[in-house]
């Protein structure tokens, strides 16, 4: 039986002090993981909804057989990856994490998931920032490959930094500006309110069309949040993607009683 309280793992990042915390929840007796960054709490185990939704409601829009490549960025406690595996249609997953600390935990086991995630021969993990990803692709002029699949062995693929050197064109750093069917993102709290302010600029037009670049034609980009559907960005969403929609997710919420909700924004590449 493991102890009521435990943190696991505690370093200083760019971004802030990270610790991953494991406690005890009193109302279940199952074990909780919780990761911190500063004062903040980003996310937990006892709420994966949101997670396992934005991947369901965004492959949902694929069609029912094929063969895809997603990308997901944002790697966090595996939810919404652990979700794109378990769908038999996702022959490839590229997880892109800027903090290099998530990743490690995952490798080491450390959070439920890692083991599984870490081992698949169809994922990798790859330390960077997705959003000055996106924004490096838009800057070498969006030259997308045609099919890149990762050939990496199972469990042996080393972080990809975009940190030295120029940064990387596009969400792989092993086959630059290659494309995707379904790229899921689960990083800032909403388009409103980012971790950092480098983020902002991919919820504007301009960055939202770079990352429809890094779509095939008629691929699907799905977005968590955690405010309510927010009417401007749905204007601003719609504009590049077609057949958008802002999905509302309710859940249950232990801690505070009653229901919690999020929001995830789905819309499609326009063909051509």
């Amino acid at each position: 039986m493991s102890a009521r309280f435990e943190e696991i793992d505690w370093r200083p990042t760019p971004m802030g002090e990270i610790s991953l915390r494991r406690r005890r929840d009193p109302l279940s007796g199952e074990d909780v993981y919780e990761v911190k960054l500063g004062d903040e709490y980003l996310m937990s185990s006892l709420f994966t909804t949101g997670e396992v939704e934005l991947t369901r409601l965004g492959l949902a829009e694929l069609p029912p057989e094929g063969a895809f490549d997603v990308a997901v960025g944002g790697l966090g406690l595996g939810y919404t990856a652990r979700t794109a595996l378990d769908d038999p249609r996702v022959r490839s997953l590229v997880v892109v994490d800027a903090l290099a600390e998530v990743i490690d935990w995952h490798r080491r086991g450390l959070v439920p998931l890692g083991a599984g995630l870490s081992s698949d021969p169809r994922c990798r993990l790859v330390r960077g920032d997705f959003f000055a990803m996106v924004a490096g692709s838009a800057a070498a002029g969006g030259t997308p490959s045609a099919e890149g699949v990762s050939t990496d062995a199972p469990g042996a693929a080393e972080d990809k930094a975009d940190g030295a050197g120029a940064t990387p064109s596009g969400l792989d750093p092993e086959t630059p500006g290659r494309r995707f069917h379904a790229i899921l993102l689960d990083v800032d709290h909403s388009p409103r309110h980012v971790l950092h302010p480098s983020h902002a600029g991919l919820y504007r037009p301009a960055g939202l069309a770079a990352l429809a670049e890094l779509l095939y034609p008629g691929g699907v980009f799905a977005l968590w949040s955690n405010d309510p559907p927010d009417e401007e960005f749905i204007s601003v969403f719609a504009g590049v993607f077609a057949e958008t929609a802002a999905h509302v997710v309710d859940f249950d919420n232990p801690l505070q009683g009653g229901t919690a909700a999020n929001t995830v924004y789905v819309g499609r590449r326009r063909d051509g």
